[in-house]
């Protein structure tokens, strides 16, 4: 069969909704400033879907630092990868920074988070090594998985008892070829909202011999007394033997970087493919950075105002009898009944009647009758925000219960 013809037939567990969901319920527009309240189809409409957690996004410091670095450097500075001619005492001094702020000897930049996550893992393991990762593990790790040539076992969800047989198994057939074992986990599970329980994974290095690599994209900034994390949070930071963070959340900008023993990063420097075969972060980005951590180190109050908005939504809801799953982080997922007609009414009237915008996961992300509503909280939110959302909430839950929703195609708003 022909390629093309194949994807035309077939555009896949999500592709098959593009016709009825592109522009609205999947690749929306949100535009104007970040801030949380956007514009969505012409309308203002209060925003809970970016992961802008401290609001860095447009602080005035960050965007001052930004403005004067592309000034000053433009886009383009430096050509080429590091490893040729794209090295800097800028990139340098970051890596140096990210590395004190982490607790660890050294550290090293990526242009993108998702492929360096993908690419820390080809260059740890080769097929001698198992890997041992948990199931909800994020897109960027299972990709990492795939280019894996050796065995996999994987255990459910924060299933630690599963976990040591798994290891148990991994010990033995890692045996046969003189091979060793990376944990791969994550510190906040971006869909859940809960925490991998990195405190009794690395309780197991007692009976067990492997490395961890923790991917902590949402608890870089958010988790742990100064936001270094959840190994922070559950001090344990020491123990983490690879720690990946982004920079597209907290810090509100693009990029990532692992931190590890300078050994170890000095291994990555030769052979993290996606950095040695790929450009070199902009100036701009490298210099916003600094400043975006400098306010993640200095201002503690940012971090505060994220909890006290996050307990006020997650408590509200809560009262409120919403189901919000095992968080134990700011991702705040509602999780509510319904087909997935049902889920395309709904957010349509939250956003065009309730002015509320909010990212929608339905079936096959999540189990069959599963509509999944994921909030964000950020600094920039107040308590006006959270008590609008609440009641809307509350009125959205109502209809959804009494089959208000339930049609065979996407109906028009129900007024309220």
């Amino acid at each position: 069969m022909d390629i093309f013809e194949k994807i035309k037939r077939n555009m896949g567990p999500l592709g098959q909704y593009q016709k009825e969901a592109h522009g609205y319920f999947a690749f929306p527009k949100l535009e104007g400033q970040i801030a949380p309240h956007m514009k969505f189809n012409g309308k203002k409409v209060l925003t809970w879907s970016l992961n802008n957690y401290l609001g860095l996004g447009n602080h005035p410091e960050v965007r001052e630092a930004d403005s004067k670095a592309a000034k000053d450097w433009g886009l383009a500075y430096p050509m080429g990868a590091r490893a040729m001619s794209g090295q800097t005492a800028q990139h340098e001094e970051l890596e140096a920074q990210l590395a004190e702020f982490e607790g660890k000897e050294a550290a090293y930049l990526m242009n993108y988070g998702y492929q360096g996550m993908v690419s820390t893992i080809d260059a740890l393991v080769d097929r001698k090594d198992v890997i041992v990762y948990d199931s909800e593990s994020h897109a960027c790790i299972l990709d990492g998985l795939r280019l894996h040539m050796g065995k996999r076992f994987v255990f459910p969800h924060n299933n630690m008892e599963n976990l040591e047989k798994q290891l148990e198994r991994a010990t033995k057939w890692a045996a046969k070829d003189d091979g060793g074992i990376l944990v791969i986990t994550e510190g906040v599970f971006g869909m859940s909202g809960d925490v991998g329980k990195l405190d009794e994974i690395v309780a197991l290095k007692k009976k067990f011999d492997f490395r961890l690599l923790v991917d902590d994209a949402h608890g870089f900034g958010t988790m742990g007394k100064t936001g270094a994390g959840v190994g922070e949070h559950f001090g344990v930071q020491d123990q983490i033997d690879i720690y990946f963070g982004t920079f597209a959340k907290s810090m509100a900008l693009i990029g990532g970087f692992i931190a590890a023993d300078r050994e170890v990063i000095d291994y990555m420097y030769y052979n993290l493919r996606s950095q040695i075969f790929a450009k070199s972060l902009p100036m701009p980005i490298v210099i916003g950075a600094m400043k975006r951590l400098e306010l993640l180190k200095t201002r503690p109050e940012l971090k505060g105002k994220l909890w006290e908005i996050t307990n006020a939504l997650q408590g509200g809801l809560k009262a409120k009898g919403f189901n919000l799953g095992d968080t134990n982080s700011p991702v705040t997922p509602v999780m509510l009944n319904g087909t997935v007609m049902e889920a395309a009414n709904l957010v349509m009237d939250l956003r065009e009647n309730y002015g509320i915008f909010c990212s929608i996961v339905v079936y096959p992300v999540v189990p069959k009758g599963v509509i999944l509503l994921r909030l964000i909280p950020t600094a920039m939110h107040n308590l006006d925000h959270v008590e609008e959302t609440i009641k809307a909430f509350s009125e959205i839950k109502y209809k959804l219960e009494n089959k208000l929703y339930d049609s065979e195609k996407v109906m028009k708003p129900i007024a309220q």
